[in-house]
């Protein structure tokens, strides 16, 4: 199950990265469609600021998932987890709610399932 897990973890973080790329790289007619956006708004700087904010959010929670991995141990590294795992799920949901449904499905069931999986390891 140890493996499982390690494999959804980091599934999570690379998804995460992903995202950030996305946010900060990506191409305004894709950035658009990704985020149910009208491409007249990722065009305007307040929009591209935005977006690139949000991508430096998505790529450090990676990467404190991925430090966490491999700096802590034991209990202490599946506690971290858990709570990063809980919190990617509470943006998803309110993503979902405000932004694009497919958020959830997209970013907050991984998220979730890893959680639901790393559960299975604190008990």
């Amino acid at each position: 199950m140890i493996i499982i897990l390690t494999f959804l973890i980091y599934f999570v973080a690379i998804e995460h990265l992903g995202i950030m790329a996305m946010e900060i790289f990506g191409k305004p007619e894709q950035q658009a469609k990704t985020f149910g956006m009208p491409l007249s708004f990722v065009h305007q700087a307040p929009a591209k600021a935005a977006l690139g904010n949000m991508g430096i959010y998505n790529g450090m929670l990676a990467v404190v998932i991925l430090a966490s991995q491999w700096v802590l141990t034991g209990r202490a590294r599946l506690i971290t987890t858990a709570l990063l795992l809980v919190y990617i799920v509470i943006v998803a949901i309110y993503g979902s709610l405000t932004v694009k449904k497919s958020i959830f499905w997209l970013q907050g069931m991984p998220a979730l399932v890893t959680f639901i999986v790393l559960l299975t390891q604190l008990v």
